[in-house]
């Protein structure tokens, strides 16, 4: 099962601690958590369930980035963090 870890930024919708999840790609490993905790869907995927734009993925400590983020392949033994990026200035 892939490891899963949410910032604080999102601890108020986000599950405590690590969350499990089955998936062969981020994609799939997302909505396996998110129909679990369906309330933190919004904050990281749009209308169009694309990742929104303040929202960073790390797989396996390399960040993923680009249209094909959610498509990536993980492996059952990753760990995949999720964080609102912070910009400003």
């Amino acid at each position: 099962m892939v490891q899963v870890h949410f910032t604080s930024h999102l601890r108020h919708v986000a599950p405590g601690g690590v969350v499990t999840a089955a998936g062969t790609t981020i994609r799939v490993v997302l909505m396996d958590v998110f129909a679990r905790h369906p309330a933190l869907k919004t904050y990281i995927l749009d209308d169009q369930d694309r990742l929104r734009v303040h929202i960073a993925v790390f797989l396996d400590n390399e960040h993923i980035r680009g249209p094909e983020t959610m498509d990536h392949a993980v492996r059952p033994t990753s760990e995949l963090y999720i964080l609102q990026a912070l910009s400003g200035g």
